[in-house]
């Protein structure tokens, strides 16, 4: 969590006092998970990191700015999903899906993904920061679990696993960013049969077959 990472939202002008920087920083984090990305406030953040306004403001230009500094500082970090693929594509998909719809029962977890969703939309170069120290590990880590079964011969090789990892990743953020209700069962198993029918490997008469879904 000491990582320095420049933001390039950030201002230049009269170093930053170390403390006061890890103050406003931790603050932020703490605001995200308790009060919201939309309740956050350059104001809460002097306020509970004990510094004047005027001192954020210097530093950061906006709390999008603030939020995505955070983020790649290391004081936000979003959870992934270490376990290792079986083999059984199905399995494992679905269990990528129950562990990420999962997540979304917990306030800070959807506070999170709004506030970093929020502060990539603000600035582009932000964003890339963003994509490549957070959202690219944890999709290379899907692709890698998808990989495995092209390996065990359940997904057809000429697949694009970036786009299934994408289509994944995409569903859990439309019910975040959209405000949706909880996924059902119903919901788990429609989407696990979607994706692994699609990158099934062809049978000689056409279909697709990647195993039983398990319903």
């Amino acid at each position: 969590m000491s990582r320095v990472v420049a933001v390039t939202g950030t201002r230049a002008g009269r170093p930053r006092d170390p403390r006061a920087h890890a103050a406003i920083l931790a603050a932020v984090r703490d605001l995200l998970t308790t009060v919201g990305y939309e309740r956050l406030t350059i104001e809460a953040v002097a306020a509970q990191a004990h510094v004047g306004k005027q001192t954020v403001y210097r530093w950061w230009p906006a709390k999008s700015a603030l939020v995505a500094e955070a983020a790649l500082a290391g004081y936000l970090a979003m959870p992934r999903t270490d376990s290792d693929p079986t083999g059984d594509l199905v399995a494992d998909v679905r269990a990528w899906i129950v562990d990420a719809y999962g997540r979304l029962a917990d306030p800070a977890t959807v506070a999170l993904i709004r506030g970093l969703a929020a502060a990539a939309a603000d600035r582009d170069s932000d964003a890339d920061l963003l994509y490549a120290q957070i959202t690219r590990p944890s999709r290379d880590q899907l692709v890698t679990r998808l990989a495995a079964g092209v390996t065990h011969g359940q997904v057809d090789p000429a697949t694009d696993l970036g786009v299934v990892a994408d289509t994944l990743a995409g569903a859990v953020l439309y019910r975040v960013l959209a405000r949706r209700p909880p996924p059902t069962a119903d919901d788990v198993e429609n989407l696990v049969t979607l994706v692994t029918a699609g990158v099934g490997r062809r049978t000689p008469g056409g279909a697709a077959h990647a195993g039983d879904t398990g319903r």
